[in-house]
């Protein structure tokens, strides 16, 4: 099986970065670099096995395609869809944050 390209919403960037400065300024700049290592490793794992994340948020917001999977050791979200050729990752959301709320709202 080959690994997909990802590609990242201008919103899931958005995310991230967010998540990042957040645990930066509340945990420091250690805790930031592993939540950012596990960010990419949950990356490596969607391009590898796309269809291993679970489709229940999709099923909840009717988007089919939508999977999500956890990021290993912190509580986030990547949200995204498998194409023909790459894959969209669309949002990066904290576990505990309202998704049907949230899901289209690239600053909430």
């Amino acid at each position: 099986m080959r690994t997909k390209r990802l590609i990242r919403h201008a919103a899931a960037r958005r995310d991230l970065e967010l998540a990042s400065d957040f645990y930066e300024d509340t945990a420091g700049q250690e805790v930031a670099k592993r939540f950012l290592s596990a960010a990419q490793a949950t990356f490596r794992q969607i391009a590898a096995r796309p269809g291993a994340g679970s489709p229940r948020h999709g099923e909840e917001l009717r988007l089919p395609h939508l999977r999500t999977r956890r990021i290993s050791r912190f509580p986030y979200l990547i949200f995204y869809v498998e194409c023909a050729d790459f894959i969209e990752v669309t949002r990066i959301l904290h576990e505990r944050r309202d998704v049907r709320r949230s899901y289209g709202k690239p600053d909430a």
